[in-house]
């Protein structure tokens, strides 16, 4: 599995979070399960400010982002990616990542959450972050491990 390597030794993990990941912290807190989501999410991009992950962007991430109709939200994640990203899966590569989406599809996985999952292992990433049990239960990858945020931030923790 690939991972940058930085001066020193230091190796920064990639990591990909899918729309829902990002939009946890907007939905309705008074969820003990959401309100943990949340904070996990936002531990974790403190973790990308301060070059502990990198973060894995790609075309899909904003094209679902642009579709999203609330104006704060939309623009506050948009910034976040377009300031935080270290890698971009472009559309340049649609066919490719078509490719391996339906492959990820073959396992029961929805079209959309295929396409994030595709970017994702096109990009090496060692995590994968989703709020969405469904997309984690049905795929396994012995590439890339998809995880609920606060899961991630256990296992980091260990």
């Amino acid at each position: 599995m690939k991972q940058s390597i930085l001066d020193g030794g230091i190796i920064i993990t990639k990591i990909y979070l899918d729309n829902c990941c990002f939009n946890r912290p907007y939905d309705d807190q008074r969820f003990l399960r959401i309100y943990f989501e949340s904070q996990a999410k936002i531990h974790v991009q403190e973790m990308i400010r301060d070059g502990r992950l990198q973060l894995v962007t790609s075309y899909i991430l904003s094209y679902e982002n642009s579709c999203n109709p609330f104006t704060v939200r939309r623009i506050a994640i948009e910034k976040f990616l377009r300031t935080y990203s270290s890698y971009h899966v472009g559309a340049d590569k649609a066919g490719k990542i078509k490719h391996i989406a339906d492959s990820v599809m073959s396992c029961g996985v929805k079209m959309k959450d295929a396409y994030h999952v595709a970017c994702a292992l096109e990009a090496e990433c060692k995590y994968f972050l989703s709020t969405d049990d469904r997309l984690i239960k049905k795929y396994n990858s012995e590439r890339m491990l998809l995880l609920n945020p606060v899961d991630f931030v256990m296992l980091e923790d260990e």
